[in-house]
């Protein structure tokens, strides 16, 4: 469930209560993090950890995608939905990469470029929101799921010769991580040149 997809009217989500379901799966993903950071670190390179990590980690990647087609079905967008949603995917995401990277199995480079990127976009959202919304484009999602993608080649116990696959699909979703930033800078840069304010 992203945000911009989401959101509405501020007006209109106030009505709705934010004691539902699909605001219950978006905090059990934020319970899920802690979690499957434990079994990260703690299980080293045993594969029954890793499966798990696997599995908790596509379990919390599900809850994203039902939280955001109930909320719409049911009517149920809410402004802590909102907000909270996206912060869910991005600690989820984030904490796999930097403990990946902490147990030596992902390079730095990769994890600092998507952690500055979501920050990045995190801050530009910020500094435009008085001009207006940058809703979610097509290659976000994209970069989201390249991103998932990788996470879990990284996190399978595979075979030295399967993971050869890891460092391409690394590449691709670094590449979808940076292009998307800069489509956001772009947009952001025009919403904010065209909005009645600064005129």
């Amino acid at each position: 469930m992203t945000a911009e997809g989401l959101a509405g009217s501020p007006t209109a989500t106030a009505r709705i209560s934010a004691i539902n379901l699909p605001n219950a799966l978006t905090l059990g993903r934020m319970l899920v993090v802690p979690v499957f950071a434990a079994v990260l670190v703690t299980g080293g390179q045993s594969g029954e950890s890793r499966l798990l990590a696997v599995g908790l980690f596509a379990a919390a990647c599900l809850t994203d995608v039902v939280d955001g087609w109930l909320a719409r079905r049911w009517n149920q967008v809410t402004a802590f939905g909102v907000m909270v949603d996206p912060v869910a995917d991005k600690a989820l995401v984030g904490t796999a990469l930097v403990t990946l990277s902490l147990l030596g199995e992902l390079s730095w480079w990769a994890t600092l470029i998507v952690l500055g990127r979501e920050a990045a976009v995190t801050v530009l959202r910020m500094v435009v929101l008085r001009h207006g919304l940058l809703p979610a484009s097509r290659g976000g999602k994209v970069k989201c799921l390249t991103q998932n993608l990788v996470v879990v080649l990284y996190l399978l116990p595979l075979p030295p010769a399967a993971q050869m696959i890891r460092l391409p699909a690394l590449v691709v979703a670094v590449a979808c991580t940076v292009v998307t930033g800069m489509d956001y800078l772009v947009r952001g840069l025009r919403l904010r040149s065209g909005s009645p304010t600064v005129a």
